[in-house]
């Protein structure tokens, strides 16, 4: 481990067990959740238990320091992301609602019959149906990006796709199954030569890689609290101002309203017209420390310790006889997810077999059923690593693939 994360394992109380078989854990399922260090834990607790109350509501002490403490949660997102504005933060439950509130507000209101929104295979389901469902709705039209053998996006192929016709462009930042990083920037700058926006889902890559979203010329950008060592029941919208500012509200009710009459409402300024309703506050407030816990270990360091450990998995996972790993197979074009399927093997039984011996993975088709059609899979076993790893539990995670493989009579 890089000597700046060396004792990082110990900011993570969840980590340091031993289930009742005796094994010890090794958590490797980041990629559908993160595990939350002390002082994200300890910061919800410290809400709940010394200023909790309803925030933007009242003059009371507790009113007026939770809602410091929320807003100093939305200036630390606004400086991790490079936005120009807190505006441009909106708090939602998650990747998903963000998605869907763009969709549901932006597409209701812009988009017409015959326009077009390019996606590809790879992404989840969350960026996938709720433009599936916009564009039947609007008369829209869907276009896919076509993957190379290696897992990539066809760049040339998706040149092909942009016309005037283009509206949006959704992809994710990296892929949840392939591990693919996808050149967000580059992707940006040609939808905008044909007038298109950019969706970017930020679930996997936020937490992995540093973003600007003004210098990447990113128009939305999703990502979720529980994937960024966070909390969960808590994400991030960030549009652009021009564009949230002539959007419709996505929900009705308190807070997002300036002035309420028998006959009409008026719309509060930004984001509050997209924060309808009580939020999640302490969860808020402890995204804002989970984001601070980030930066203070520094994305070099951060990009150091998986780089090492991802180049290492690749080495001990292509080392077993009768695995195949899906996504590119250098490291500078994937992050530290792997998806891999084991010859005679069933991947919910191979997942099974890693529990026996502590190893959390995740198995199934993590929401991505189209890519794994692609694939010609039903499904397949994932292990996705973040800085808190090690490469002694990469090693026992391979010997427990070996373990699995005697169990199932596959040597």
């Amino acid at each position: 481990m890089v000597a700046n994360l060396a004792s990082v394992r110990d900011d993570f109380p969840i980590l340091n067990q031993k289930f009742p078989n005796g094994q010890p854990l090794v958590y490797l399922d980041s990629g559908a959740s993160a595990q939350r260090p002390r002082a994200v834990i300890d910061k919800i607790t410290e809400v709940y238990e010394q200023y909790y109350s309803n925030v933007h509501r009242g003059v009371h002490q507790l009113g007026d320091r939770v809602t410091t403490e929320m807003e100093a949660a939305r200036t630390r997102i606004q400086s991790f992301i490079g936005a120009a504005s807190t505006e441009e933060i909106i708090f939602t439950s998650g990747t998903t609602m963000s998605v869907n509130m763009v969709a549901q507000t932006w597409g209701r209101h812009f988009l017409k019959g015959g326009d077009e929104i390019i996606l590809n295979e790879m992404e989840h389901h969350a960026n996938f149906v709720p433009w599936q469902a916009i564009a039947r709705e609007r008369g829209a039209i869907l276009k896919f990006i076509r993957l190379t053998p290696e897992g990539r996006l066809d760049l040339d192929h998706y040149q092909s796709l942009l016309s005037s016709r283009t509206k949006l462009v959704a992809v994710t930042g990296m892929s949840n199954v392939l591990g693919t990083i996808n050149p967000i920037a580059e992707m940006a700058h040609r939808a905008h030569e044909v007038g298109a926006l950019i969706f970017v889902d930020g679930a996997q890559s936020v937490p992995h890689q540093p973003i600007d979203v003004v210098d990447s010329e990113i128009d939305f950008l999703a990502f979720s609290g529980h994937k960024v060592f966070g909390p969960s029941g808590i994400g991030v919208l960030y549009g652009r101002r021009q564009l949230l500012e002539n959007l419709p509200p996505f929900m009705y009710g308190g807070n997002m309203i300036s002035e309420v009459h028998l006959e009409e409402s008026h719309w509060a300024g930004l984001p509050a017209r997209f924060e309808a309703g009580t939020p999640p506050i302490a969860e808020a407030v402890a995204l804002g420390t989970a984001i601070e816990y980030v930066t203070d270990l520094g994305f070099d360091a951060i990009q150091e310790q998986e780089h090492i450990l991802g180049e290492y998995a690749l080495q001990k996972l292509g080392e077993v006889p009768g695995l195949q790993i899906y996504g590119p197979q250098e490291l500078k074009q994937r992050g530290t997810i792997f998806s891999f399927n084991i010859d005679g093997a069933h991947p919910e039984d191979l997942a099974t077999l890693l529990d026996r011996k502590g190893i959390a993975v995740r198995h199934g088709h993590h929401c991505t059923m189209p890519l794994h059609q692609h694939l010609n899979i039903a499904a397949s076993v994932r292990a996705s690593l973040t800085f808190y790893n090690t490469t002694e539990e990469i090693d026992a995670l391979v010997d427990a693939i070996h373990f699995a493989r005697q169990r199932l009579r596959l040597v």
